[in-house]
């Protein structure tokens, strides 16, 4: 596995970036079967032609124009992120640009651009997303903000950007203070604003699109992952908008639900109620390595004016009024064989790849669960202080259906060769119910990380 600190061959990264500007990769490949006769799910591999490219998170979104938009992540020191296109239609990968170059630091010899830990938000023909740092140095087995080898300036911060979907053109917009990332986002599409947390340490900030205005709001849960000891807190990862007056919800790992008030432009705690509930599991949120009470990942649910959100270290699903405030815990959305073990999914911090559908009511959810073998589960990590799958990942396609109340269980997923798509924290679903993801992959003896796609067992039935 690579680490962050190795520095790769000059001449090979000079012919990649070359390869790798503004080209276009077909997938001749043929269409897998939707699933087989046992109920397996089979995933096709997207070859993006970006070797280098590493673990995911988020950094996928479906947009109006039918194409699938995606950051490859990267772990070294010379090339950042990638970004891309896919279109089904065409059956066509389009690399879209670097995601350095785009931030405008192209030559600035600093720690790059190394990923996108979010997904992408469309309003008035554009796409927002940010940035995120993804060079670090390990401490104590925690991963901290990287430390440039010789030559190399630090990490300069985490972007927002736009991506013009009519003229293919990015656009800079602010740079996040005190040099993090960006760990999180959302957007108010209606009042023209951004919102985003910081990495490591978990300021939340916001953008105004109009005034070109960044506000830095301070610290929302102590250090953050700053550092180990009383004050760490793992961050929330989903930010989410209530439409109706513009508040934006996020939560701590003690289990507080944060407010961001509009109108004050100030942030408050939700009073009456948090996620600190017996079904979820017992925490320390000065822990390392789970994500405490926090939620993992959560969409707005248009009809009912609802946050519906995932646990992500117990995989409950619950629903969240804003409005009462009220939190009601509904159904374990791990799969079926989690469920039966009674243990925790394998990613410590449960999965982020959880979003509503294009029919806006059914919920998609990518969870890994335990592998038997020989009748016996195979076991993992006991612990561990970072975002890692502690063991071996059966990845299954789970979803929900709001108003039915119908929890279904798709199956686990396998490419063709009878490998398992692995370390898979991302998911969009195309206009047609394919199941989109960025997974670790293997072919040819080497390992990268890239685009899959799963034929929707709803639509192929």
């Amino acid at each position: 596995m690579r680490r962050p600190g190795q520095v790769k061959n000059l001449l090979v990264l000079c012919i990649l970036g070359l390869a790798l500007s503004g080209c276009q990769v077909s997938n001749p490949t043929k269409q897998p079967p939707a699933a087989l006769p046992d109920g397996r799910l089979i995933a096709r591999i997207h070859n993006s032609g970006f070797d280098l490219a590493h673990d995911s998170y988020n950094g996928i979104s479906a947009a109006s124009d039918g194409k699938i938009y995606y950051v490859l992540s990267s772990e070294s020191i010379e090339v950042g992120a990638q970004i891309y296109s896919y279109d089904a239609t065409a059956d066509k990968i389009q690399h879209l640009g670097d995601l350095t170059e785009a931030c405008g630091e192209k030559g600035l010899k600093a720690i790059p651009q190394n990923k996108s830990h979010v997904g992408f938000w469309e309003s008035a023909g554009k796409l927002y997303f940010a940035s995120h740092i993804g060079y670090y140095t390990l401490k104590n087995g925690m991963e901290t903000m990287g430390e440039p080898p010789a030559g190399y300036k630090p990490y300069p911060g985490g972007h927002f950007l736009s991506y013009d979907l009519a003229t293919g053109k990015f656009e800079n917009l602010v740079t996040a203070p005190h040099g993090e990332g960006i760990i999180a986002m959302t957007m108010d599409p209606a009042r023209g604003r951004l919102y985003g947390l910081t990495w490591p340490t978990g300021y939340f900030i916001r953008y105004d699109l109009a005034k070109q205005e960044l506000r830095d709001l301070g610290r929302v849960s102590e250090l953050g992952e700053s550092v180990r000891g009383p004050k760490y807190r793992t961050l929330c990862r989903s930010l989410v908008v209530d439409p109706a007056d513009g508040s934006v919800y996020f939560t701590t790992s003690e289990g507080s639900i944060l407010r961001y008030v509009y109108d004050r432009d100030a942030i408050e705690t939700v009073q009456g109620e948090d996620l600190k509930k017996d079904y979820l599991g017992s925490y320390d949120p000065t822990s390392p390595g789970t994500m405490g009470y926090n939620w993992r990942q959560t969409a707005w649910y248009k009809p009912g004016q609802m946050v519906y959100g995932v646990h992500g270290n117990s995989g409950y699903l619950f629903r969240f009024d804003p409005r009462a405030p009220r939190v009601e815990v509904l159904d374990r959305l791990t799969s079926v064989p989690s469920q039966r073990s009674g243990m925790f999914d394998e990613f410590s911090y449960g999965y982020l790849g959880f979003t509503l559908g294009p029919d806006g009511h059914t919920l998609h959810y990518l969870t890994g669960g335990p592998i038997y073998v020989n009748g016996k589960r195979v076991a993992g990590k006991a612990t561990t202080a970072k975002g890692e799958a502690k063991g071996e990942e059966d990845l299954h396609l789970i979803t929900y259906d709001i108003p039915a109340a119908k929890y279904a269980d798709h199956g686990a997923i396998f490419f063709e060769d009878g490998a398992r798509p692995v370390y898979v924290n991302s998911i969009a679903v195309g206009k047609d119910g394919t199941v989109y993801a960025l997974s670790r992959v293997t072919e040819n003896g080497r390992a990268r990380t890239d685009l899959i796609s799963i034929p929707s067992p709803l639509t192929n039935k």
